[in-house]
C-alpha cells in the first residue's frame, strides 16, 4: 500500500460518491449512465491493469446474441422464455453500445454471421436446421424481422474445407475491440468520470455510513460500490457464482486475396473466426480441456494453439500461404445460470457479472441495469 500521500491526495483522490471496479464495458457504461442520471455525482473507476485487464479489450469483437446451436444449448438451461430475455438484453445492449458511441468510430460492420457444419456434423446439423423458424419467431418479436436462414451456397466462396452445410444471421455484425473501448474510455472521462489504472483492489469493506475500498495504491471510501470485474470477481465477492474460462486468441499475419468476411461459428460457437484487416482471427478450444482454460492466468497451452492452427490450415483456409502474428487470451466468467448477476452483493455494494461469454453484446444493458438499482438505493 502507498504510505507516501500528501493531504492533498488524501483529501481529493480517494474519496467518492460512487467508486466502480472495473473499467470494461460494463463498468464503463453503469458510470456513465450514473453520471448522466445525476451529473453531480463524484465517481471514480478503479482499473487494476495499466489498460483495461479483463475480456473487454481481449475479445474476438463479435456484435451477436448467439448461433443456432448456442441458442439451443441455452435453451435447453434456461427455457423459452429465459432465453428470450437474455436475447433481448443482447441485441439492446449492442444498440446501446452503438446509440453511445456511433458505428463508425466503433467499426461496426453487420456482414452477417454464419455457423459452419462438416458432414460429420449431420445430426446437429438436422437439429439446428429444424430450430431456425423457431428461432426466427423468438427473435422477430425482439427485432422485428427474422433472423436465421441456411445459406450453403455460399461455402465454395468462403473457400472453406469439408464444410457442408452454414446458417446464416443477417444481424450478426463486427467491431473493433481496441478502438470500441479507447472510445467508451474517452467519453467516460468526457462527462467527468475519473478512471485510476494500476490500482489492485483487495478488500472492500462496507462500514455504517462508507464503504473502505483498500488498494495496493491506498485506502478510497464512497457511498456507494459497483463491482463490474467479471471473470475477476471473486477476488473480491469470494461467494458468487462466477467461473473463469479462458480464451486463446491468435491473428494471421495480412492474407492476400483474403475470402473470409463475416463473423463464424464452429463447433457449438467453442469455435469462433473472422475477418480483420485482410487476416484472419481465430479464438475458442477451451472445451478441449475445461479444467485448464478455468483460470483467470492469461496464457496459451499447446493443446489449444494446435487445434487452433490445425482448424486454420486445415479447414478455414487450406493450401494458403499463412503465418501466425498475435497470440492472447482474454478471460470470460460463466456459472451455473445463463443470467448475469445483477444485484446489491453487500450492503450499499452492488455488482453486474458474469456475462457468459456475451460481454461485448450485453456488457452495456448490464452496466445500465445495475447503476439503476445505484440510483434508486440513492
Amino acid at each position: 500500500m502507498s504510505m507516501n500521500l500528501s493531504y492533498w491526495e488524501k483529501s481529493t483522490f480517494f474519496n467518492f460518491d460512487i467508486i466502480v471496479i472495473g473499467s470494461g464495458i460494463v463498468g464503463l457504461n453503469a458510470a456513465i449512465h450514473l453520471k448522466k442520471a445525476s451529473p453531480m455525482l463524484k465517481i471514480l473507476v478503479l482499473e487494476r491493469g495499466f489498460l483495461p485487464s479483463g475480456a473487454s479489450t481481449k475479445n474476438a469483437g463479435f456484435a451477436c446474441f448467439g448461433s443456432v446451436s448456442e441458442l439451443i444449448e441455452q435453451e435447453g438451461v434456461c427455457g423459452t422464455e429465459g432465453l428470450q430475455i437474455l436475447i433481448e438484453k443482447r441485441y439492446k445492449g449492442l444498440l446501446k453500445l452503438r446509440n453511445l458511441l456511433g458505428d463508425v468510430i466503433i467499426d461496426y460492420k453487420q456482414f452477417g454471421g454464419y455457423e459452419l457444419f462438416r458432414k460429420s456434423d449431420n445430426e446437429l446439423t438436422e437439429q439446428c436446421v429444424s430450430k431456425i423458424e423457431h428461432f426466427n419467431k423468438l427473435i422477430s418479436e425482439i427485432v422485428g424481422t427474422k433472423a436465421f436462414c441456411s445459406k450453403n451456397e455460399k461455402i465454395n466462396s468462403f473457400g472453406f474445407k469439408g464444410i457442408e452445410n452454414l446458417i446464416f444471421n443477417q444481424y450478426e455484425a463486427q467491431i473493433d475491440t481496441g478502438k470500441t473501448m479507447f472510445a467508451l474510455i474517452q467519453f467516460a472521462q468526457s462527462i467527468g468520470i475519473s478512471i485510476l489504472n494500476s490500482c489492485d483492489v483487495e478488500e472492500i469493506l462496507p462500514e455504517s455510513n462508507r464503504i473502505v475500498i483498500n488498494t495496493n495504491q491506498g485506502q478510497f471510501s464512497c457511498k456507494r460500490a459497483i463491482v463490474a470485474t467479471n471473470a475477476f470477481t471473486k477476488s473480491i465477492l469470494p461467494d458468487l457464482d462466477v467461473v473463469p474460462g479462458r480464451g486463446q486468441v491468435i491473428v494471421t499475419k495480412p492474407i492476400k486475396n483474403l475470402k473470409l468476411k463475416g463473423t463464424f461459428h464452429y463447433d457449438k460457437g467453442f469455435y469462433y473466426f473472422r475477418n480483420i484487416n485482410n487476416r484472419v482471427l481465430l479464438g475458442g478450444g477451451r472445451n478441449l480441456d475445461f479444467k485448464t482454460e478455468e483460470t483467470t492466468a492469461f496464457g496459451q497451452t499447446p493443446v489449444v494453439q494446435k487445434a487452433l492452427e490445425t482448424l486454420l490450415r486445415q479447414t478455414i483456409i487450406p493450401n494458403t500461404q499463412l503465418e501466425i502474428d498475435h497470440r492472447w487470451s482474454g478471460i470470460m466468467a460463466f456459472g451455473k445460470y445463463l443470467e448475469p448477476i445483477i444485484t446489491e452483493a453487500l450492503p450499499n455494494v452492488f455488482c453486474a457479472v458474469r456475462c457468459n461469454g456475451m460481454g461485448v453484446a450485453m456488457g452495456s444493458q448490464n452496466g445500465t441495469d445495475v447503476a439503476e438499482l445505484v440510483v434508486k438505493s440513492l
